[in-house]
């Protein structure tokens, strides 16, 4: 008597599911976003997800930490292969930029939903967040070393929000000028020297 092949999950179908969680939470808010309606637009029956997420919050949670996990690996990627401090600037602003404008439906779903994870999750991800927006700080106070740790602190989350704050207003403008108009923003927040 031979054994049925192991079964082997489709890596593509979990790619479907959180694509087609961000983009339903995203239109729609989290609480109106039922299991099914997920397992729907990603093709396949809502209680066929649980087969990759135990839960709704569990799909949010695979979300936000795809997201900052890519964040912190690019900064750390550009902390360490490049050399000259607004040149780390530069690549730090145009990530945060490409994130909000390329990837406005999770940013989007990042920013508004985060509240409706359990706690443990919400803080292990502020946490991650903290480690991310650190190194901003850090490089921000060698540039511009008359700030006061709680000043470098205040301009990030300033130039930050300014990148962010295209997530709330859809402004018709092409991708690519958005990017140039939300990095001369970000810029002009930081304040640092041409």
């Amino acid at each position: 008597m031979s054994e049925a092949p192991a079964r082997v999950r489709d890596p593509a179908r979990k790619e479907r599911i959180l694509a087609a969680a961000a983009d339903l939470v995203a239109r729609n808010g989290y609480h109106s976003v039922s299991m099914a309606d997920i397992g729907a637009a990603a093709g396949i029956t809502g209680s066929g997800i649980y087969r990759h997420f135990e839960s709704k919050s569990a799909m949010l949670v695979a979300l936000f930490d795809r997201v900052i996990d890519g964040l912190l690996r690019d900064e750390e990627r550009i902390v360490h292969e490049v050399t000259d401090l607004e040149q780390v600037l530069d690549e730090l602003i145009a990530g945060q930029v490409e994130f909000v404008v390329a990837d406005r439906e999770l940013a989007q779903v990042y920013h508004n939903e985060i509240q409706n994870l359990p706690e443990e999750d919400r803080r292990r991800l502020r946490r991650k967040q903290r480690l991310y927006l650190e190194e901003w700080v850090h490089l921000l106070a060698e540039l511009r070393p008359g700030l006061s740790d709680a000043e470098a602190r205040a301009v990030v989350h300033a130039a930050i929000g300014a990148i962010q704050s295209m997530l709330f207003h859809n402004t018709g403008l092409p991708e690519d000028r958005q990017r140039t108009l939300l990095t001369e923003a970000a810029k002009a927040v930081l304040a640092c020297p041409a």
